[in-house]
């Protein structure tokens, strides 16, 4: 799909997100193209109907289509895009390109701080640093620290953040398992891929399970709990793709029963996490605010994609980075 934009000294970019300064970064480049930043709904909607590219995530809402007449292209800064009503944006001639990559380091380094913290127990130290509690040495094996090698981790997604996570359990010596549709061998970067058919053999020999799978409607509710009967015994579990992967109510049971040792939770199917959830109290429960794609770098990531995908659309190329629609 070929998209005309306006020149650079007619073009207007608007950048839309809660607290990411995005123009700040985009100002420092130096292009001098015109562009504003609103942190609030109500100002992106003032504004809708000036911009003819959009930088935005949770923002978004599929109504604006129809009231941003001058919109050609939407740059997420967010690597998931199911919030974007596709096929309305392919109907109106409008690009769209996720910010895939942006965050993966980060993401793939939060996933392996999420297993480090519970398999050394940082998490319950931190509770006891909190009430001035030193604890005495363990004499049960099954109740103390533990280490990573020689354990096997499957990664359920093995795009780009699976694969460079997988760098950081092999630097740790674990056995690595990917799960993707596409299951060709992966030779020095996993030890097996299976197809997505073969999640339950992948899960059943797994000590660590980690999701960074995209929310499609193929993964919504994988981790059933047909899938976690499928675990080996004990088995922790880091998600850090979306909350909707995971039947929440499944995971309860599993970590009720032990099925589950612990998890490392990034992402629930309702954020923010409401106070009543019963997540929050589970001592085997380590819970961050859907911060494993936070990094200091991101604002400058975005822009690298936002400027390359400018010049492909001005130079009336059809192939735009991570491009969606």
């Amino acid at each position: 799909m070929t998209v005309l934009l306006p020149p650079r000294d007619r073009l207007t970019i608007g950048f839309a997100h809660v607290a990411y300064r995005m123009a700040d970064a985009f100002a420092a480049r130096g292009t001098g193209i015109d562009h504003f930043q609103v942190g609030t709904a109500a100002e992106l909607e003032a504004r809708l109907a000036d911009v003819d590219v959009l930088v935005c995530s949770f923002l978004w809402k599929n109504d604006y289509l129809a009231r941003s007449p001058r919109l050609r292209f939407l740059q997420s800064i967010s690597a998931g895009t199911d919030q974007y009503d596709k096929p309305a944006f392919a109907a109106r001639g409008l690009r769209l390109a996720s910010g895939q990559g942006s965050n993966e380091k980060a993401v793939a380094q939060h996933a392996m701080a999420l297993l480090l913290a519970l398999t050394r127990h940082l998490h319950l130290g931190r509770d006891r640093q909190a009430q001035a509690q030193w604890r005495p040495m363990i004499g049960d094996r099954t109740r103390r620290e533990d280490e990573l090698g020689g354990k096997t981790m499957a990664i359920v997604g093995f795009g780009r953040i699976g694969q460079r996570l997988a760098a950081h359990a092999k630097a740790f010596e674990m056995r690595v398992v990917g799960v993707r549709r596409d299951a060709t061998p992966m030779l020095g970067v996993a030890d097996a891929v299976l197809p997505t058919a073969r999640l339950a053999e992948a899960l059943g020999q797994a000590d660590v399970v980690v999701l960074t799978c995209p929310l499609t409607p193929e993964t919504t509710n994988l981790m059933d709990a047909a899938a976690f009967a499928a675990l080996k015994p004990g088995a922790i579990l880091i998600n850090v793709a979306r909350g909707k992967v995971v039947d929440e109510g499944a995971l309860l049971a599993a970590l009720a029963s032990g099925t589950v040792s612990s998890a490392g939770l990034d992402c629930f199917h309702d954020e923010p996490l409401p106070a009543t959830s019963p997540i929050w109290a589970l001592p085997n429960v380590l819970v961050t605010p859907h911060s494993a794609g936070e990094t200091r770098r991101y604002e400058d990531n975005v822009v690298d994609l936002l400027l390359e995908n400018l010049d492909r659309l001005w130079a009336g190329r059809t192939d735009l980075v991570n491009g969606i629609v």
